[in-house]
C-alpha cells in the first residue's frame, strides 16, 4: 500500500496566538515528522444565526469570549495571517491545509492554493461550498463523512462524479464526538468505504476523536491512506479539541507506527526471504523429501 500521510490538526488549538501557531508547526513538522498541518476557516457572521452568535458558550470555562460569536472570533485568524501559516509550514518543511466551513472561507483559502482543502462533517451537504471549491479550486478535496447517511454519502459521492472532481476526492471515515469511545469508532467502515467507493475517488482516509493511538495503525491496516488526529502541545489547555487531541510525543509515535504498519503490509517476495535463508540453513533440520 502507499505510505499513508499524516494530518496533525491544530484547528483552533492555537488559542488564537499566532506565536503558539507557529511552534506548533514547527513541532507538528520537525519532530512529529507529519505531512500536513491543517488549520480551520470559518466566516462566523456567514456561520451563526444572530441567536448564536450573542448566546454565551455552552461550556464557558472554554470560552474566549463573553458570547460564543466572540469566542469563535477571537480564535479566526485572517487571511493574511493564514498566508504566513502557510509560509511557516513550507519553512518546516510540511504541508500547510485548513478546512472551510463555509463559502467565504473556501474563496479565501482557495487564493492560497494549498495542496488540499478539507471538508469537515458538519459541511459535507453544503453543496454551494461544494460547487464553489469544484470549479475554483484544482487541489485536492478532503471531507469527512462523519453524522452523515449512507444516502447522503452516495449523494456527495455522486455530485462529485458530475462534476468530474471525484478523483480529486479523498474521503474520511468519522465519528463525530469528542472524545470517541472504542466502542462508537467503527473502524470498519473503512472497509465499507473502500468497497463502496474506493474506485470512484482519490483514497479512503480516517479521522480520528478518540484517546490514544492503537485505533489509528489499525486503521492503516484496514486501508485508510490518510491519518488525521487533533494536535496540541497541551491537552490541559482551554479550550474544547484540547482533550481529544495528541500532545507531540504521541503524535510522534503515531507518526512511527502508522507507517510501520503499511511498510508490513506486504505479501513475501519469495517463498523463502533472503532474511530467512540463512536461517532455514541453520536451524531446518532433517529436511526430507515428501
Amino acid at each position: 500500500m502507499n505510505t499513508p500521510k499524516i494530518i496533525a490538526e491544530i484547528g483552533c488549538n492555537h488559542k488564537g496566538d499566532m506565536q503558539i501557531a507557529k511552534e506548533m508547526i514547527q513541532t507538528a513538522a520537525l519532530f512529529c515528522k507529519a505531512d500536513v498541518v491543517k488549520f480551520q476557516k470559518r466566516n462566523n457572521k456567514e456561520l451563526l444565526s444572530e441567536q448564536e452568535y450573542s448566546t454565551p458558550h455552552p461550556n464557558p470555562e472554554n470560552s474566549y469570549g463573553e458570547t460564543y460569536g466572540a469566542h469563535r472570533e477571537f480564535l479566526e485568524f485572517s487571511l493574511q495571517q493564514h498566508e504566513q501559516l502557510k509560509s511557516w509550514c513550507e519553512e518546516f518543511g510540511t504541508v500547510y491545509s485548513t478546512s472551510v466551513w463555509d463559502v467565504t472561507s473556501a474563496k479565501e483559502i482557495a487564493s492560497l492554493n494549498p495542496k488540499l482543502i478539507k471538508i469537515p462533517s458538519a459541511c459535507n451537504l453544503n453543496k454551494a461550498l461544494l460547487e464553489y471549491l469544484c470549479g475554483n479550486f484544482s487541489g485536492e478535496i478532503h471531507l469527512s463523512f462523519g453524522m452523515t447517511t449512507r444516502e447522503e454519502e452516495e449523494q456527495i459521492v455522486s455530485f462529485f462524479e458530475s462534476k468530474n472532481r471525484n478523483k480529486d476526492v479523498v474521503l474520511y471515515s468519522c465519528t463525530s464526538g469528542y472524545p470517541v469511545p472504542f466502542e462508537d469508532i467503527c473502524l470498519l467502515e473503512i472497509s465499507r468505504l473502500k468497497q463502496n467507493f474506493g474506485e470512484r475517488v482519490k483514497a479512503i482516509g480516517f479521522s480520528g476523536h478518540h484517546l490514544g493511538i492503537a485505533v489509528d495503525s489499525a486503521a492503516v491496516a484496514l486501508g485508510a491512506e490518510w491519518i488525521e488526529r487533533h494536535f496540541t502541545l497541551d491537552r490541559t489547555w482551554k479550550g474544547t479539541d484540547h482533550a481529544a487531541s495528541l500532545e507531540p510525543d504521541g503524535m510522534r509515535k503515531l507518526v512511527r507506527d502508522c507507517r510501520a504498519v503499511a511498510k508490513a503490509l506486504t505479501y513475501k517476495k519469495h517463498e523463502i526471504l533472503e532474511i530467512e535463508s540463512v536461517q532455514r540453513n541453520k536451524l531446518k533440520k532433517n529436511q526430507v523429501k515428501w
